[in-house]
């Protein structure tokens, strides 16, 4: 009985595998396919037809030489995949994913719309609508500011752990003008307000004097991925539209990652702001006190 079956398993046709560990290197890494790519082991076993085991080991190796990272959401692109012009394509995935969230909120309020990432401890801006008002707020896509002066920044930097906060910044911030925030101290206090209130961040004077912003991070499985502000002058109520901005990088969150992981760990959740957010019924009393014009 045991002979047929040995026969047809000798006769099946064997996986053909590639050779050389440099081919199923680059098998793996082409699964990837979009940056913000989330993979299982399972996943990628399944797309490159190699052996779990194998795709494993390769998988961990690739992890250990910083390719790819591993978390509980699965492996995504690393530090050394994304510098070889993988960040650029991740950042027009993000600006594609927000393009219609930003105009949006400018046709909704009137007031200037930012898209930024953080980059060492700088913004940089990925977009900027503005309609008529863009002319006074001198910003430009592909322009940087300190982090820490800018609402963009620091609704990035609450979303990060106190210690990596501190080797992004230093122990030393500069001031652009006399209300930005000067020491890290401060910065932190003004981080765990911005934990409190759900994750919105607001400037006031500390980045151009004359003017204001408010501010939600987008997040990814593993963190805040960007940033969108809403910016008029300093006098703006910005308490009344902010909630709109919270909404726009819940809804790019959730277009970038529909199936991230929603558990976190506990050390997360004391870092990153819940993803509570205001009701549709509370946005729409809100907008219904202003008149669109809020610069």
């Amino acid at each position: 009985m045991t002979v047929p079956f040995a026969r047809e398993h000798a006769d099946s046709p064997r996986r053909e595998l590639p050779p050389s560990m440099v081919e199923r290197m680059t098998l793996i890494l082409d699964s990837f396919e979009r940056c913000s790519a989330r993979l299982t082991l399972e996943d990628v076993a399944r797309s490159t037809n190699l052996p779990r085991s194998t795709a494993h080991r390769i998988l961990d190796q690739l992890v250990r030489l910083d390719w790819l990272r591993h978390s509980a959401a699965g492996y995504s692109l690393g530090r050394r995949a994304l510098s070889l012009g993988g960040q650029a394509n991740a950042h027009d995935e993000l600006r594609g994913a927000a393009a219609p969230l930003l105009h949006g909120l400018q046709m909704k309020t009137g007031m200037v719309v930012h898209l930024g990432v953080l980059e060492g401890g700088e913004i940089h801006y990925l977009d900027k609508v503005g309609g008529r008002f863009a002319a006074s707020v001198p910003s430009c896509v592909g322009g940087r500011a300190p982090a820490h002066s800018t609402a963009l920044g620091k609704a990035i930097l609450a979303g990060l752990a106190p210690e990596t906060v501190d080797e992004l910044l230093g122990d030393r911030i500069g001031r652009l003008t006399d209300r930005t925030i000067g020491d890290i101290g401060t910065l932190h206090q003004e981080l765990n307000r911005i934990r409190r209130r759900r994750g919105l961040a607001f400037e006031r004077g500390e980045c151009i004097p004359s003017l204001a912003c408010a501010a939600a991070a987008v997040r990814g499985p593993e963190g805040p991925v960007g940033s969108i502000s809403l910016v008029g002058y300093v006098q703006a109520p910005l308490e009344k539209v902010a909630p709109l901005v919270v909404d726009a990088a819940r809804t790019v969150s959730q277009v970038l990652y529909p199936a991230a992981a929603k558990p976190r760990s506990c050390r997360q959740m004391s870092v990153v702001a819940p993803e509570k957010t205001w009701s549709t019924a509370t946005l729409d009393r809100m907008m219904a006190a202003g008149t669109g014009d809020w610069l």
